[in-house]
């Protein structure tokens, strides 16, 4: 059987800085191509699914291996859009690697092999693509997986914490995430409207854009 192809915009080894993982060595694989158009995008050159360059699951496999990181995350774009996406995470387990997948929520996240946590960013209303969260992944969450809601006013945290308690998410992952966009929701307001709703989640900010800075690629 022939290796199976992605559509691949970068690799590179930094901080992971999105997660419960964030702090931790990292090897990144960022697949092209997103079917979603947040306001907030700051992705946007692995929008078209052609910006990407063509490799296959074991190149990317080896490039994890020389990374010598032991965690890997695949992201994007939105990685589940391309169909051998699962077969690179089956692949890196096999491997022994620690597999993170970051998804914007819209599509199926059934499709990935078990042993892959799941970070899952449900889109609130100031992204502009709130409504197409796919509910009935909620379903195939575990405990080990996340939960990310990026928040841009009080609109948006008062719709996380209707997601939360509709869906019971904290039943369902130990892993809530709570995120201001820099320079839009202030951090100190973000807590103290989380310490008065004694909210079931964690603070969380994006690790790497505090080192290298809001505009820095490829970290």
């Amino acid at each position: 059987m022939r290796d199976k192809k992605l559509s691949v915009k970068e690799t590179f080894s930094s901080v992971q800085g999105e997660s419960t993982h964030a702090g931790r060595l990292c090897f990144f694989i960022r697949l092209a191509g997103c079917n979603l158009d947040c306001s907030y995008c700051d992705t946007l050159e692995a929008k078209s699914l052609a910006s990407g360059k063509e490799m296959s699951v074991a190149k990317l496999v080896l490039l994890a291996e020389e990374s010598g990181l032991g965690l890997v995350e695949v992201t994007g774009g939105e990685p589940l859009l391309q169909e051998s996406t699962p077969e690179l995470c089956a692949a890196l387990l096999a491997k022994g690697f620690e597999v993170l997948v970051e998804t914007n929520g819209s599509l199926p996240i059934s499709t990935l092999p078990e042993g892959v946590v799941r970070v899952m960013d449900c889109k609130c209303p100031s992204s502009g693509e709130s409504g197409h969260i796919l509910r009935g992944n909620f379903a195939f969450l575990h405990a080990q997986d996340e939960v990310k809601f990026v928040l841009g006013d009080r609109d948006d945290y008062d719709f996380a914490l209707s997601l939360i308690s509709s869906e019971r998410l904290d039943a369902k992952t130990r892993n809530l995430l709570l995120s201001p966009i820099t320079g839009r929701l202030d951090y100190q307001v973000l807590t103290s409207w989380m310490l008065e709703d004694k909210v079931p989640a964690r603070f969380h900010v994006q690790l790497h854009k505090i080192i290298w800075g809001q505009d820095a690629k490829g970290v």
